[in-house]
């Protein structure tokens, strides 16, 4: 009975729903409270709020777990190797493709994109663009509005709130509306708002339990990476021992009086080892988490403005995240693999009378769903070369009957930033199946989520898996005949390479 009233109430609701689809970078689902993370990192009650009063997506997983590639499948639908975009070190958007802004466009919305893009070309589709250059800084940051080069003083998630907002007052009440705020932190190198220096109090953050994993039990993929809090992480930028080139003298005094006294006493405590490593896992959490503070504000800050218009009623919000992010889990930070800290990001949807509040779905979603949802929100025709699937059914509190048990994930770029080395695999809702194959490497891993949830130890080649590895197996190779993924990649797809580099094949 209930699913026929969530039915009625989709056929019921207006054919152009606005939609405000509010996306931060890098913010990990473990620094969102709503999902109840054991450490719990940090309260964000406006992004919970959603949850409340909406769904909340236990699964929502990429399929290349860096910020470019998930931007450009996000607003394709589709794969990496369809859209071209593989990697942040040698990709440009091709803006020609068919994307949803540009058919929503097309079918009567009124579009805008605020905030980081990250695609390399100038954003297509939209009526009104305002976008970081390249990743975009913290402190006084310039965008490009509509081609012209603005700098704006004051702190980045503020200020992309604020045009947001601004946009939404000008725009053609008579047109329904699509707005992508797309905000730039928690992203590395993680500077709060000045405002924010004080949150947390000085807090000792719990440690993850495998903060110095020693990857027993894998492969040299994971032994041979450079993204470790302990190795990778630089006191100067990172952990703050340096002051930001770009803050206002005002603004400087500010950050010193927070900071300096600080990084004194840590200068003379001299320490090394594992001291050292957790010294900078709280410094980093406390750096990230006050980003994380400040976007939950600002999602505040746009939820109330939808409140006190009137535009509640009729508007999608949704809040994700391009990836999820290591927060100190197997001594890393960053993103790229196709464990579940990284490959799985929040995803929070609120359509009043359309979405139950307080639902939860456990079913596998994406961020190549996000497209299809949109259109059919909007009565859009979906194109049949977008690769996810529409969520208005799991909206329903309906599953269908083929919905996906297996999501297809594939990370190229090697050797650029953090050394992580292309592979391939599925994610279930219990296990992950891997394959790490260039350029040095040919192995298979398995991971039983079940039983090991932190992703420890592979049992691949363990006879008590031995059916389920071959079902595993044979599902990846089914889809990336489904998926049309070529059998040798794109030469271009793995990043800037030495002149020396082997070739890279993932079927070797």
């Amino acid at each position: 009975m209930a699913a026929l009233l969530v039915a009625a109430a989709i056929h019921a609701a207006p054919a152009k729903p606005n939609i405000l689809f509010i996306m931060a970078d890098d913010h990990a689902w473990q620094a969102v409270s709503a999902y109840g993370e054991s450490r719990q990192l940090i309260q964000t009650p406006n992004i919970d709020r959603l949850a409340q009063e909406g769904m909340r997506f236990d699964l929502c997983l990429v399929n290349n777990s860096l910020c470019g590639p998930s931007r450009a499948s996000i607003i394709t639908g589709t794969y990496s190797h369809i859209n071209g975009f593989y990697n942040n070190s040698n990709c440009r958007f091709d803006s020609s493709q068919i994307t949803f802004p540009k058919l929503l466009q097309k079918a009567g919305y009124q579009t805008a994109i605020i905030g980081k893009w990250h695609l390399e070309t100038d954003p297509t589709g939209f009526d009104h663009w305002e976008i970081l250059p390249g990743q975009g800084i913290y402190y006084n940051p310039p965008m490009i509005r509509d081609g012209q080069q603005v700098k704006n003083p004051g702190y980045v998630t503020d200020i992309i709130t604020d045009h947001s907002i601004d946009w939404l007052k000008q725009r053609d009440p008579a047109k329904p509306f699509m707005l992508l705020c797309w905000q730039k932190a928690p992203h590395r190198i993680w500077e709060p708002a000045l405002c924010d220096l004080e949150f947390d109090h000085d807090r000792s953050y719990s440690l993850p339990n495998s903060l110095f994993d020693d990857y027993s039990g894998r492969g040299l993929a994971e032994h041979d990476q450079d993204m470790t809090i302990e190795k990778t992480m630089r006191l100067n930028e990172d952990s703050k021992l340096a002051v930001p080139p770009d803050l206002t003298a005002e603004q400087r005094k500010i950050w010193e009086t927070y900071y300096v006294p600080r990084n004194e006493a840590f200068l003379k405590q001299k320490l090394s080892g594992r001291a050292l490593t957790q010294w900078k896992y709280n410094r980093f959490m406390h750096d990230y988490l006050g980003c994380v503070r400040g976007v939950d504000d600002n999602v505040g800050r746009l939820l109330k403005y939808l409140d006190d218009t009137g535009l509640a009623t009729n508007t999608i919000v949704i809040y994700s995240s391009d990836q999820g992010f290591f927060l100190g889990e197997h001594g890393w930070f960053d993103k790229r693999w196709i464990f579940q800290e990284s490959a799985r990001t929040p995803l929070l949807i609120r359509w009043p009378g359309v979405i139950r509040p307080g639902s939860v779905s456990k079913e596998l979603v994406c961020n190549l769903d996000f497209a299809e949802t949109f259109l059919q929100a909007a009565n859009v025709s979906i194109p049949e070369r977008m690769q996810g699937r529409s969520l208005l059914p799991l909206f329903q509190g309906e599953t269908p009957a083929d919905w996906r048990k297996a999501f297809y994930y594939h990370y190229y770029e090697y050797p650029a930033d953090h050394h992580v080395r292309p592979h391939y695999g599925i994610i279930t809702d219990r296990y992950t199946l891997a394959h790490f194959y260039a350029p040095d490497v040919d192995y298979w891993e398995l991971f039983d989520r079940e039983k090991d949830p932190g992703e420890m130890r592979s049992v691949f080649g363990n006879p008590a898996y031995a059916g389920e590895q071959t079902r595993l197996m044979q599902e990846v190779f089914r889809q990336r005949t489904e998926l049309k993924e070529p059998e040798k990649d794109d030469p271009k797809s793995f990043g800037r390479q030495p002149k020396d580099a082997p070739g890279m094949s993932p079927l070797h």
